[in-house]
């Protein structure tokens, strides 16, 4: 294929095939704010004032640079969230009302708090539930005993706060963890099992039921999961699928389900699971046109990690490599097990949303959701034992709120990178820095360094022949705003 450049008159851009590409970012009249949260301070998210450009032309290479090059864009931004869960409701339930409005603050106030713009919930119970439960009664396989009620008492109470306090538009998806237990082969919510195949309509038609009455409640669904990890057998609330069996029901049933009941606008998620086999998932279910038809994107987690480290971020590029239209989600991550002693002192929660965070970006990532919003004091509730950590704990005791640093590692990203964000490219000299950048749509760049190392670096931050000269702390993460 022939691909012809141009260059304009004004010789500050070329045409490729048609588009204007800028040869060079322009930094006039432009500086940086810079905000850092770090080990062994008491800098969390804390302004450190501002850089200015100098002229820097070829770096040598004992300097350490972040090379950003906004003339290159990548995908579009969707948001960063957290999930709405039983546990964190019930939670929040226990906690003063002045905790209360602290919580929904931190979260989902941009300019108090670190801006949340997405949010997940689940259909039926969960592991973070207290106990099992779904909305119908068992053998109603016409769902007409169907009932959120369940719901009303602690879970959409908080929803609909956290959709106010984010000004009113909180997009928001589901997702089961386990069709009930009569519509399964092992007649149990828990312990997998799949689902019978003479129920594949009357769970397909279970989605539209929560979707519609949860819109009805004044909270619309942005989107839906399939299954939250298909592929595991839990103590708790689980449902197994091999790829063969979502792409079918994704294609037979649910797709067409939803397209017929007039919400096949909403965004439709597969896998929803770790990276260690969505590339296999992926090739299954987009290499049928008649699936991936009504496929938006493709959620993971991160527990691969079991399995030797979180070192997968390869396949979500890949991934995203072979199906660039497809849209990909972080959709539940969490630290365990869980100490108490840890929520402040373990430095490691933050710098694994950090690390896993930029990764996931820069390999093509549009939205990135943590688990649990808020847990108490012992890491639930939680009806199966399964503790872990969130970013902000209650001690339902005191009624004080823990915030760990994760909350503010996340918050490095999601205070700053808004909706319809373009990534730009990024690249470092030195290879203990991370880095990620976005270009918002007012024009702001916003650029992430993360130093997991045990000492300080120095190193310029370099576009476009300018640089500015600046440190990194030991265990840090910094943003950097040029406007």
């Amino acid at each position: 294929m022939l691909i012809l450049f141009v260059f304009t008159a004004c010789k500050n851009e070329i045409k490729q095939e048609g588009k204007s590409i800028p040869l060079a970012y322009d930094l006039t009249g432009k500086s940086i704010e810079v905000f850092v949260t770090a080990q062994g301070t008491d800098k969390r998210i804390a302004n450190a004032g501002a850089l200015t450009f100098a002229e820097h032309g070829q770096p040598v290479e004992v300097q350490n640079c972040v090379f950003v090059d906004p003339t290159r864009t990548f995908q579009s931004f969707v948001g960063i969230g957290g999930a709405i869960t039983d546990a964190s409701a019930e939670t929040f339930a226990k906690l003063p009302e002045a905790q209360q409005q602290e919580l929904l603050t931190a979260y989902y106030d941009s300019e108090k708090g670190i801006g949340y713009t997405l949010a997940r919930t689940h259909i039926n119970s969960c592991d973070f539930s207290s106990a099992s439960y779904t909305y119908v009664t068992d053998g109603d396989a016409e769902l007409k005993s169907f009932d959120i009620s369940h719901d009303k008492q602690f879970r959409i109470p908080l929803i609909k706060k956290a959709i106010a306090t984010a000004g009113g538009t909180l997009p928001l998806y589901v997702s089961p963890w386990s069709p009930p237990a009569w519509m399964k082969d092992n007649n149990n919510m828990l312990r997998g099992g799949k689902l019978k195949p003479e129920y594949y309509q009357s769970w397909a038609n279970y989605y539209v039921k929560f979707i519609n009455e949860y819109e009805k409640e004044g909270m619309p669904i942005w989107g839906l999961t399939v299954q939250n990890e298909p592929m595991a057998v839990q103590t708790w609330e689980s449902c197994i699928y091999t790829a063969e069996e979502e792409r079918d029901f994704v294609k037979n049933y649910l797709g067409p389900t939803l397209a017929n009941n007039n919400l096949g606008d909403r965004k439709l998620i597969v896998w929803d699971h770790n990276r260690d086999l969505m590339y296999q998932r992926a090739q299954t279910m987009f290499n049928d046109p008649e699936a991936s038809k009504y496929v938006w994107g493709m959620g993971f987690h991160w527990y691969e990690d079991w399995k030797g480290g979180d070192n997968m971020f390869g396949n979500v590029a890949k991934v995203h490599e072979a199906w660039p239209d497809i849209n990909l989600i972080f959709t539940e991550g969490c630290g365990f097990p869980f100490k108490y002693e840890n929520i402040i002192s373990d430095w490691s929660l933050g710098e694994r949303y950090g690390r896993n965070m930029i990764n996931d970006f820069n390999s093509g990532t549009v939205a990135w959701t943590d688990w649990n919003i808020l847990l108490d004091e012992t890491g639930g509730p939680n009806h199966v034992q399964n503790f872990c950590f969130a970013p902000v704990h209650a001690d339902t005791r005191t009624g004080a709120l823990l915030y760990s640093n994760a909350y503010y590692y996340i918050g490095h990203f999601s205070k700053f990178i808004r909706p319809g964000a373009k990534r730009v490219q990024t690249s470092t000299s030195y290879s203990n820095l991370l880095t990620t950048a976005f270009e918002n749509k007012d024009g702001s760049l916003v650029i992430v360094v993360m130093n997991g190392t045990e000492k300080n670096v120095p190193f310029y931050l370099w576009i476009n022949n300018k640089s500015a000269q600046t440190e990194s702390l030991a265990h840090s993460i910094s943003t950097f705003i040029v406007r």
